[in-house]
């Protein structure tokens, strides 16, 4: 079982950016690639971006490939998103997820409780 908690997140003008960490613990953590979905209003919940438990093998969608960048910290057990040129359609509630690679097509996957981000035009 692997925990995940998620900060970062808040209100920023369009344009901008915010990075946002989710701190993992629990066993064979570090075996499992990590990322990030996102829920909007009224939406489904979407893959975001992915980090393989090397840290060499990313997966970005389509949406956020060149704004956003992922990255990970073994030592720490911790994901970073680094989300710029922030755009208002990427308001939408964040969650870390850690599961078996590819994440974005994993069976089934750990959550964290999610993380509001939300970007005024």
């Amino acid at each position: 079982q692997v925990q995940l908690v998620e900060s970062g997140g808040g209100l920023v003008q369009a344009g901008g950016s915010l990075r946002l960490s989710c701190a993992a613990s629990g066993r064979s953590f570090r075996y499992y690639s990590m990322g990030w979905f996102r829920q909007g209003p009224g939406q489904e919940r979407e893959f975001v971006a992915a980090i393989s438990w090397t840290g060499h093998g990313t997966d970005y969608a389509d949406s956020v490939k060149g704004r956003f960048l992922i990255s990970r910290d073994t030592a720490k057990d911790t994901v970073y998103l680094q989300m710029n040129s922030l755009k208002p359609e990427d308001t939408a509630r964040y969650y870390c997820a850690a599961g078996s690679s590819p994440l974005r097509l994993a069976p089934s996957r750990s959550w964290g409780q999610g993380t509001q981000v939300t970007v005024s035009s």
